[in-house]
Protein backbone atom coordinates (compact mmCIF):
# COMPACT_ATOMS: atom_id res chain seq x y z
CA UNK A 1 0.00 0.00 0.00
CA UNK A 2 2.56 2.09 0.95
CA UNK A 3 4.17 1.80 -2.59
CA UNK A 4 0.91 2.64 -3.87
CA UNK A 5 0.46 5.89 -1.97
CA UNK A 6 4.56 6.54 -3.06
CA UNK A 7 3.48 6.14 -6.92
CA UNK A 8 0.07 8.21 -6.60
CA UNK A 9 1.64 11.13 -4.99
CA UNK A 10 4.59 11.07 -7.22
CA UNK A 11 2.15 11.08 -10.09
CA UNK A 12 -0.36 13.96 -8.40
CA UNK A 13 2.34 15.81 -6.68
CA UNK A 14 1.27 19.13 -8.28
CA UNK A 15 -2.69 18.39 -7.01
CA UNK A 16 -2.11 17.93 -3.77
CA UNK A 17 0.68 20.97 -3.36
CA UNK A 18 -2.83 22.88 -4.98
CA UNK A 19 -4.79 21.46 -2.14
CA UNK A 20 -1.79 22.46 0.45
CA UNK A 21 -1.91 26.04 -0.46
CA UNK A 22 -5.52 26.31 -0.68
CA UNK A 23 -5.81 24.98 2.74
CA UNK A 24 -3.20 27.42 4.31
CA UNK A 25 -4.65 30.02 2.91
CA UNK A 26 -8.04 29.83 3.97
CA UNK A 27 -6.64 29.01 7.57
CA UNK A 28 -5.05 32.33 7.06
CA UNK A 29 -7.40 33.98 5.74
CA UNK A 30 -9.84 32.98 8.44
CA UNK A 31 -7.81 33.78 11.41
CA UNK A 32 -7.38 37.37 10.15
CA UNK A 33 -10.99 38.09 10.01
CA UNK A 34 -11.61 40.15 13.12
CA UNK A 35 -14.82 40.62 15.19
CA UNK A 36 -14.76 43.47 17.85
CA UNK A 37 -17.00 42.81 21.13
CA UNK A 38 -19.12 45.35 22.48
CA UNK A 39 -17.51 48.26 24.57
CA UNK A 40 -14.04 47.27 23.17
CA UNK A 41 -11.43 48.99 20.27
CA UNK A 42 -9.29 47.29 19.19
CA UNK A 43 -5.81 49.64 18.08
CA UNK A 44 -4.63 48.40 14.84
CA UNK A 45 -0.67 49.01 13.27
CA UNK A 46 0.33 48.53 9.64
CA UNK A 47 3.48 47.92 9.49
CA UNK A 48 4.51 49.09 12.68
CA UNK A 49 2.71 52.24 12.25
CA UNK A 50 -0.87 53.41 13.73
CA UNK A 51 -3.40 52.70 11.61
CA UNK A 52 -6.65 52.89 12.87
CA UNK A 53 -9.09 51.89 15.78
CA UNK A 54 -11.67 49.47 15.22
CA UNK A 55 -15.00 49.19 17.04
CA UNK A 56 -17.72 46.97 17.29
CA UNK A 57 -18.14 44.81 14.62
CA UNK A 58 -16.19 42.18 11.89
CA UNK A 59 -12.75 43.64 10.66
CA UNK A 60 -10.21 41.84 8.74
CA UNK A 61 -6.68 42.34 9.09
CA UNK A 62 -3.93 42.45 5.86
CA UNK A 63 -1.62 39.49 6.57
CA UNK A 64 1.73 40.26 7.05
CA UNK A 65 1.10 43.82 7.39
CA UNK A 66 -1.51 44.63 9.77
CA UNK A 67 -1.74 43.68 13.32
CA UNK A 68 -4.14 44.23 16.82
CA UNK A 69 -1.29 45.84 19.11
CA UNK A 70 -3.71 46.23 21.81
CA UNK A 71 -7.43 45.46 23.02
CA UNK A 72 -8.71 48.49 25.07
CA UNK A 73 -12.17 48.33 27.45
CA UNK A 74 -14.31 51.55 27.16
CA UNK A 75 -16.22 50.55 30.46
CA UNK A 76 -15.73 52.13 33.29
CA UNK A 77 -13.29 50.59 35.45
CA UNK A 78 -12.38 50.25 39.42
CA UNK A 79 -9.29 50.24 40.62
CA UNK A 80 -8.14 49.80 44.30
CA UNK A 81 -4.80 51.19 45.30
CA UNK A 82 -2.41 50.05 48.06
CA UNK A 83 -2.22 52.39 51.01
CA UNK A 84 0.44 55.33 51.09
CA UNK A 85 1.89 57.28 54.18
CA UNK A 86 0.90 60.86 53.80
CA UNK A 87 2.32 63.70 56.45
CA UNK A 88 -0.32 65.84 57.58
CA UNK A 89 0.32 69.57 58.14
CA UNK A 90 0.99 68.80 62.25
CA UNK A 91 3.24 66.11 61.66
CA UNK A 92 1.16 63.18 61.90
CA UNK A 93 1.72 60.33 59.56
CA UNK A 94 -1.30 58.09 58.20
CA UNK A 95 -2.00 55.22 55.64
CA UNK A 96 -4.57 56.32 53.17
CA UNK A 97 -5.73 53.90 50.61
CA UNK A 98 -7.69 55.47 47.16
CA UNK A 99 -10.29 53.52 45.01
CA UNK A 100 -10.50 55.47 41.64
CA UNK A 101 -13.06 54.96 39.16
CA UNK A 102 -11.99 55.82 35.78
CA UNK A 103 -12.74 54.85 31.54
CA UNK A 104 -10.89 55.28 28.41
CA UNK A 105 -12.17 57.71 26.45
CA UNK A 106 -9.44 57.86 23.58
CA UNK A 107 -7.67 54.36 22.52
CA UNK A 108 -4.82 55.72 20.47
CA UNK A 109 -3.71 58.13 23.09
CA UNK A 110 -4.55 55.13 25.91
CA UNK A 111 -2.09 53.17 23.99
CA UNK A 112 0.65 55.39 22.81
CA UNK A 113 0.34 57.93 25.98
CA UNK A 114 1.21 56.72 28.88
CA UNK A 115 3.85 53.21 29.15
CA UNK A 116 1.47 51.26 32.08
CA UNK A 117 -1.40 53.70 32.82
CA UNK A 118 -2.26 52.15 35.87
CA UNK A 119 0.93 52.82 37.53
CA UNK A 120 0.75 55.83 36.47
CA UNK A 121 -2.88 56.56 37.96
CA UNK A 122 -1.48 55.16 41.18
CA UNK A 123 1.33 57.05 41.60
CA UNK A 124 -0.18 60.26 40.47
CA UNK A 125 -2.99 60.03 42.73
CA UNK A 126 -0.32 59.16 46.19
CA UNK A 127 1.69 62.53 44.93
CA UNK A 128 -1.87 64.19 44.81
CA UNK A 129 -2.88 62.93 48.17
CA UNK A 130 0.54 63.82 50.15
CA UNK A 131 0.01 67.59 48.61
CA UNK A 132 -3.76 67.75 49.57
CA UNK A 133 -3.17 66.17 53.09
CA UNK A 134 0.32 68.04 53.81
CA UNK A 135 -2.07 71.32 53.28
CA UNK A 136 -4.28 70.19 55.97
CA UNK A 137 -4.39 69.12 59.95
CA UNK A 138 -5.50 65.88 61.21
CA UNK A 139 -9.20 66.99 62.31
CA UNK A 140 -10.16 68.51 59.61
CA UNK A 141 -8.73 65.53 57.36
CA UNK A 142 -10.70 62.98 59.22
CA UNK A 143 -13.53 65.81 58.72
CA UNK A 144 -13.24 66.53 55.25
CA UNK A 145 -13.26 63.46 52.85
CA UNK A 146 -15.48 65.06 50.20
CA UNK A 147 -13.07 67.81 49.98
CA UNK A 148 -10.47 66.06 49.31
CA UNK A 149 -11.77 63.58 47.07
CA UNK A 150 -13.34 66.33 45.24
CA UNK A 151 -9.72 67.78 44.32
CA UNK A 152 -7.92 64.41 43.57
CA UNK A 153 -10.66 63.86 41.16
CA UNK A 154 -10.37 67.23 39.65
CA UNK A 155 -6.21 66.81 39.61
CA UNK A 156 -5.88 63.49 38.27
CA UNK A 157 -8.60 63.98 35.25
CA UNK A 158 -6.77 67.20 34.03
CA UNK A 159 -3.67 65.10 34.29
CA UNK A 160 -4.75 62.01 32.52
CA UNK A 161 -6.69 63.69 29.79
CA UNK A 162 -3.96 63.51 27.59
CA UNK A 163 -3.25 59.43 28.09
CA UNK A 164 -6.83 59.46 26.88
CA UNK A 165 -8.69 58.55 29.81
CA UNK A 166 -11.19 60.26 32.27
CA UNK A 167 -10.96 60.19 35.79
CA UNK A 168 -15.03 60.00 37.09
CA UNK A 169 -14.49 59.77 40.67
CA UNK A 170 -11.73 59.24 43.44
CA UNK A 171 -13.20 58.34 46.96
CA UNK A 172 -10.49 57.82 50.08
CA UNK A 173 -11.28 53.97 51.32
CA UNK A 174 -9.39 53.83 54.69
CA UNK A 175 -7.63 56.79 56.85
CA UNK A 176 -5.60 54.94 59.52
CA UNK A 177 -4.19 57.17 61.64
CA UNK A 178 -0.97 56.02 64.66
CA UNK A 179 -2.12 53.37 67.17
CA UNK A 180 -1.34 56.20 69.91
CA UNK A 181 -3.17 58.44 67.55
CA UNK A 182 -6.59 56.32 67.70
CA UNK A 183 -6.11 55.64 71.11
CA UNK A 184 -6.23 59.51 72.14
CA UNK A 185 -9.26 59.79 69.56
CA UNK A 186 -11.30 57.57 71.25
CA UNK A 187 -10.64 58.70 74.65
CA UNK A 188 -11.24 62.07 73.64
CA UNK A 189 -14.49 60.36 71.54
CA UNK A 190 -15.04 58.93 75.30
CA UNK A 191 -14.79 61.64 77.57
CA UNK A 192 -17.31 63.63 74.79
CA UNK A 193 -19.89 60.75 75.08
CA UNK A 194 -19.87 61.33 78.83
CA UNK A 195 -20.11 65.09 78.62
CA UNK A 196 -22.96 65.24 76.14
CA UNK A 197 -24.41 61.97 78.76
CA UNK A 198 -24.49 64.63 81.22
CA UNK A 199 -25.74 67.17 79.49
CA UNK A 200 -28.86 65.75 78.42
CA UNK A 201 -29.28 64.22 82.08
CA UNK A 202 -29.19 67.74 83.03
CA UNK A 203 -31.57 69.28 80.50
CA UNK A 204 -33.86 66.15 81.46
CA UNK A 205 -33.80 67.05 85.50
CA UNK A 206 -34.22 70.90 84.37
CA UNK A 207 -37.51 70.03 82.15
CA UNK A 208 -38.51 67.58 85.13
CA UNK A 209 -38.79 69.94 87.29
CA UNK A 210 -40.25 72.76 85.02
CA UNK A 211 -42.72 70.46 84.37
CA UNK A 212 -43.22 69.90 88.09
CA UNK A 213 -42.96 73.47 89.01
CA UNK A 214 -45.86 74.26 86.13
CA UNK A 215 -48.05 71.32 86.86
CA UNK A 216 -47.99 72.75 90.65
CA UNK A 217 -49.04 76.26 89.11
CA UNK A 218 -51.58 74.88 87.54
CA UNK A 219 -52.86 73.32 90.58
CA UNK A 220 -52.69 75.94 92.76
CA UNK A 221 -54.60 78.03 89.73
CA UNK A 222 -57.62 75.45 89.56
CA UNK A 223 -57.76 75.00 93.25
CA UNK A 224 -57.95 78.89 93.66
CA UNK A 225 -60.65 79.36 90.40
CA UNK A 226 -62.07 75.98 92.09
CA UNK A 227 -62.64 78.09 95.51
CA UNK A 228 -63.43 81.30 93.83
CA UNK A 229 -67.03 79.62 91.98
CA UNK A 230 -67.57 77.68 95.17
CA UNK A 231 -67.88 81.09 96.95
CA UNK A 232 -69.63 82.51 93.79
CA UNK A 233 -72.12 79.93 93.59
CA UNK A 234 -72.47 80.60 97.36
CA UNK A 235 -73.29 83.74 97.28
CA UNK A 236 -75.65 82.93 94.54
CA UNK A 237 -77.40 80.78 96.31
CA UNK A 238 -77.81 82.99 100.01
CA UNK A 239 -78.82 86.01 97.60
CA UNK A 240 -81.38 83.80 95.97
CA UNK A 241 -82.78 82.30 99.32
CA UNK A 242 -83.11 85.92 100.71
CA UNK A 243 -84.89 87.21 97.92
CA UNK A 244 -87.08 83.88 98.34
CA UNK A 245 -87.72 84.67 101.81
CA UNK A 246 -88.52 88.05 101.04
CA UNK A 247 -91.02 87.13 97.88
CA UNK A 248 -92.67 84.51 101.00
CA UNK A 249 -93.37 88.02 103.50
CA UNK A 250 -94.54 90.24 100.51
CA UNK A 251 -96.89 87.50 99.77
CA UNK A 252 -97.52 86.79 103.04
CA UNK A 253 -97.68 90.73 104.09
CA UNK A 254 -100.31 91.40 100.59
CA UNK A 255 -102.74 87.81 101.71
CA UNK A 256 -103.54 89.91 104.90
CA UNK A 257 -103.81 92.95 103.58
CA UNK A 258 -106.02 91.69 101.05
CA UNK A 259 -107.71 89.68 104.33
CA UNK A 260 -107.93 92.49 106.19
CA UNK A 261 -109.29 94.87 102.80
CA UNK A 262 -112.32 91.73 102.71
CA UNK A 263 -112.90 92.15 106.67
CA UNK A 264 -113.44 95.68 105.93
CA UNK A 265 -115.24 95.13 102.84
CA UNK A 266 -117.69 92.78 104.11
CA UNK A 267 -117.91 95.62 107.96
CA UNK A 268 -118.80 97.93 105.18
CA UNK A 269 -121.11 96.30 103.04
CA UNK A 270 -122.95 95.48 106.69
CA UNK A 271 -125.96 97.32 108.24
CA UNK A 272 -124.26 99.36 111.27
CA UNK A 273 -125.50 97.84 114.43
CA UNK A 274 -124.19 97.87 117.70
CA UNK A 275 -121.34 95.91 117.99
CA UNK A 276 -119.66 97.44 114.43
CA UNK A 277 -120.15 100.71 116.30
CA UNK A 278 -118.35 99.08 119.33
CA UNK A 279 -115.67 97.64 116.82
CA UNK A 280 -114.92 101.05 115.47
CA UNK A 281 -114.78 102.72 118.65
CA UNK A 282 -111.70 100.09 119.38
CA UNK A 283 -110.50 100.88 116.52
CA UNK A 284 -110.48 104.26 117.21
CA UNK A 285 -109.06 103.64 121.05
CA UNK A 286 -106.63 101.77 119.57
CA UNK A 287 -105.03 104.65 117.43
CA UNK A 288 -105.54 107.06 120.21
CA UNK A 289 -103.76 104.59 122.38
CA UNK A 290 -100.85 105.23 119.69
CA UNK A 291 -100.40 108.73 120.23
CA UNK A 292 -98.85 111.46 122.56
CA UNK A 293 -101.58 111.84 123.99
CA UNK A 294 -101.02 111.49 128.27
CA UNK A 295 -104.18 110.73 129.03
CA UNK A 296 -107.12 108.48 127.82
CA UNK A 297 -110.64 108.09 128.60
CA UNK A 298 -111.36 105.38 128.07
CA UNK A 299 -115.39 105.05 126.90
CA UNK A 300 -117.44 103.65 129.24
CA UNK A 301 -118.70 100.95 126.61
CA UNK A 302 -115.55 99.33 126.47
CA UNK A 303 -114.40 99.50 130.21
CA UNK A 304 -115.87 95.60 130.66
CA UNK A 305 -113.74 93.54 128.55
CA UNK A 306 -116.20 91.00 128.89
CA UNK A 307 -118.39 93.18 127.21
CA UNK A 308 -115.94 93.69 124.63
CA UNK A 309 -115.31 89.88 124.10
CA UNK A 310 -118.94 89.03 123.88
CA UNK A 311 -119.19 92.03 120.95
CA UNK A 312 -116.67 90.77 119.08
CA UNK A 313 -118.05 87.26 119.33
CA UNK A 314 -121.28 89.20 118.30
CA UNK A 315 -119.62 90.59 115.60
CA UNK A 316 -118.29 87.56 114.24
CA UNK A 317 -121.45 85.51 114.21
CA UNK A 318 -123.34 88.27 112.35
CA UNK A 319 -120.47 88.60 109.84
CA UNK A 320 -120.82 85.15 109.49
CA UNK A 321 -125.01 85.02 108.83
CA UNK A 322 -124.39 87.67 106.51
CA UNK A 323 -122.02 86.37 104.30
CA UNK A 324 -123.90 82.84 103.75
CA UNK A 325 -126.64 85.75 102.97
CA UNK A 326 -125.17 87.01 100.62
CA UNK A 327 -123.91 83.76 99.28
CA UNK A 328 -127.88 82.29 98.72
Amino acid sequence: MLATFFSFAAGNAGLITGLVLIVIALIIFVSNIKIVPQASVYVVERLGAFYQEWHTGPHFLIPFFDRVVKIVSIKEQVVDFKPQPVITKDNVTMQIDTVVFFQVTDAKQYTYGVERPLAAIENLSATTLRNIIGEMELDSTLTSRDVINTKITAILDQATDRWGIKVNRVELKNILPPREIQDAMEKQMKAERERREKILQAEGEKKSAILVAEGEKESKILRAQADKESHILEAEAQQQATLLRAEAIRQQKMLEAQGEAEALQMLNNAAPNNQIILLKSLEAFAKAADGKATKIIIPSEIQNLAGLTAALKNIAVDADIQNKANET
